[in-house]
């Protein structure tokens, strides 16, 4: 059906639309809200029913205060955010209510306590590093008193607002722990050079910088809810993504050694050191006793072992013959591992790619190396 509105009006209707109801939260599928509702509602029901055992002897108390079904929302729905972290909902309800208990047992005037509260909050939680948005909610809750206030009197930061957040922070850990999220969040760790020298990693030579980062956070203007290493870690997955998109053509099959030299895991370290310097190769792949891949050896552990002993197996980087080879490249410039293992569902090994493959075809666009020997 034709739309035959006016082209302003179909433009206005678009703005509207786009300010009022687009996600604004990238990545939020619907499998993963459904999966904080249900993380919410454990979360809530937990911290109240212990808050009821913890409150068994004094039942005037309330079970749970408001602001903590707001922090629920942050640690369910956003656990990487930086405002839903164990301290920032612990720390930044705790501090706001005992800035809005101060406020309000010093400040007559309730328009001028209510604001001030909050203006307090704010600064508090941003000294001491806990931003929370539900810390504004409890610092207004402690100014306009209602029945926590008057059950829990100045114990109101600790009881039930410390104890609350508390129980709903533990739930949040062990959810979080059984839906495969990681919580607490950690950044991705920072880029460093594996040969322990001066020089930045390879994959912090060319392209962007932390001070790149810094720059245009700041050209932004804006105070954004992701960590600045976790904005390196998206940028550089970007950057992925757009090789694989304009190069992604050109297969692990199409450009893997399929002649392989191999070790079995019952061979002396003599032999492994013998067939690397004899084809001038610097990693092997080791097969077990029904031939599937066991791990990989190199100079690097060769080197590393004693005079004598049994064959050292590293962990192999692997990879399937219809994966796009472009992929590779943050393996393989990673400074440790110096080629791939190419393996079939029963991780029998099909073939390998080394740093030189990877180079040849990077060098080449469009072009296809011949299979040969891993260098």
């Amino acid at each position: 059906m034709s739309d035959n509105r006016p082209a302003a009006a179909q433009d206005l209707g678009g703005r509207i639309r786009s300010f009022l109801f687009a996600p604004v939260l990238p990545g939020a599928t619907l499998g993963q809200r459904l999966i904080g509702c249900l993380g919410a509602l454990a979360g809530i029901c937990v911290t109240g029913f212990a808050s009821a055992l913890l409150y068994a002897h004094h039942p005037q108390l309330p079970l749970i205060v408001a602001p903590i079904g707001a922090s629920a929302v942050l640690l369910f729905a956003v656990p990487a955010s930086p405002l839903a972290q164990p301290w920032p909902i612990i720390g930044g309800n705790t501090i706001s209510a005992i800035v809005g208990v101060g406020v309000g047992y010093y400040v007559e005037q309730p328009m001028i306590a209510i604001g001030l509260a909050v203006g307090l909050a704010i600064l508090a939680m941003s000294l001491t590093l806990s931003l929370h948005p539900p810390g504004g909610a409890a610092a207004l809750t402690a100014v306009l008193g209602g029945t926590a206030m008057q059950h829990s009197g100045l114990w109101f930061p600790f009881v039930p607002v410390a104890i609350n957040s508390i129980l709903l922070v533990g739930t949040g850990i062990v959810f979080h722990r059984f839906s495969g999220k990681s919580y607490p969040h950690r950044p991705a760790a920072a880029v460093v050079n594996a040969h322990s020298t001066a020089d930045p990693p390879p994959a912090l030579r060319a392209g962007f910088n932390s001070a790149d980062i810094d720059a245009a956070i700041a050209g932004l203007n804006e105070t954004l809810d992701i960590s600045r290493a976790d904005i390196g870690t998206l940028l550089r997955e970007v950057e992925l993504q757009a090789l694989l998109r304009q190069r992604g053509e050109v297969s692990c099959a199409d450009i893997m050694s399929r002649n392989i030299v191999a070790v079995t895991t019952a061979d002396r370290p003599e032999e492994a050191r013998r067939l690397l310097l004899a084809h001038d190769i610097r990693t092997l792949p080791v097969l077990d006793a029904e031939g599937r891949l066991a791990g990989i050896v190199g100079l690097r552990e060769l080197a590393a072992l004693p005079t004598s002993g049994a064959l050292p197996v590293a962990a192999a980087a692997t990879a399937r013959p219809l994966d796009p080879a472009i992929g590779l490249l943050p393996r393989l410039t990673d400074g440790v591992s110096h080629a791939v293992v190419v393996v079939g569902d029963d991780r029998r090994v099909i073939g390998i790619i080394s740093q030189t493959d990877l180079l040849a075809t990077l060098a080449r666009p469009g072009a296809v190396s011949a299979p040969g020997l891993s260098g």
